[in-house]
């Protein structure tokens, strides 16, 4: 059911939308603003699925009002001033009512507003959907395409692609990015190096993980290790214990 709110002035303008509107059968709520600061605080409060505005009213103008209003909820303007129209329509206003309209023509603007309504659902639902297939195929893949970061205030995703390698101390891992950055992951390196793909990533050290085609260059050290130098410069260790992925590395 859809959610309206009439914002008009005039207390016999109001009530003739409402007649008119409790002839739909899809028409839930109707709420009503006497004034466009009651308009505005009313389109935050209920978040209306249609927004019927007259243009000339105290407090804030249609106008002001509608500038406000966000792109979720659709906007007829209903006014005796023609002088607007432009400045309406650049607000992205579904359509434009002078005043005195004739019922045909105001139930022609309701129709462009469920119309309306109904593709902006559709391009919802099919977001989610694709939102919610991406992220079934994820669970369906055996190594993660993403890490899921969560920092103070936001969920960060990144995607394993840009990962040029990883170090770790106990519980914590720093994960540096192909761009020269760095994200924190409150997680262990083992636990990490079962969720990325061998094929791409080898653990080289107990503190480290790298990108396979990130290494340029491997170095013999007088104590059995090698050091692993990175397109970016980097310089990591492959230590005497993992001399068994000198093969991972060079093919």
């Amino acid at each position: 059911m859809l959610k309206v709110l009439i914002a008009d002035d005039e207390g016999l303008a109001r009530d003739t939308v409402k007649l008119l509107l409790e002839e739909q059968s899809d028409i839930g709520m109707v709420l009503e603003a006497e004034d466009g600061l009651q308009a505005r605080d009313m389109v935050i409060q209920h978040q209306p699925d249609i927004v019927i505005l007259d243009i000339e009213m105290p407090g804030l103008s249609g106008i002001d009002v509608a500038r406000e209003i966000p792109s979720s909820s659709i906007v007829i303007f209903a006014t005796a001033y023609n002088e607007h129209a432009v400045a309406a329509f650049e607000l992205n206003a579904i359509d434009y009512l002078l005043k005195p309209f004739e019922d045909e023509r105001f139930f022609r603007a309701l129709e462009r507003a469920r119309t309306k309504y109904r593709e902006n659902h559709q391009q919802d639902y099919a977001k989610i959907s694709n939102a919610l297939q991406g992220l079934l195929a994820e669970q369906h893949q055996p190594f993660k395409t993403r890490l899921v970061i969560r920092e103070p205030g936001r969920i960060r995703l990144v995607d394993v692609d840009q990962i040029e390698f990883i170090t770790g101390a106990g519980n914590y891992a720093e994960i540096h990015l192909l761009d020269g950055k760095q994200v924190l992951q409150r997680e262990t390196l083992t636990t990490l190096e079962t969720q990325l793909d061998p094929e791409v990533f080898v653990r080289i050290h107990r503190s480290s993980i790298v990108r396979r085609s990130a290494v340029t260059e491997l170095r013999p050290n007088d104590k059995g290790d090698y050091s692993v130098i990175l397109r970016s410069g980097e310089v990591l260790t492959l230590s005497r214990r993992n001399r068994s992925k000198l093969e991972e590395l060079t093919h």
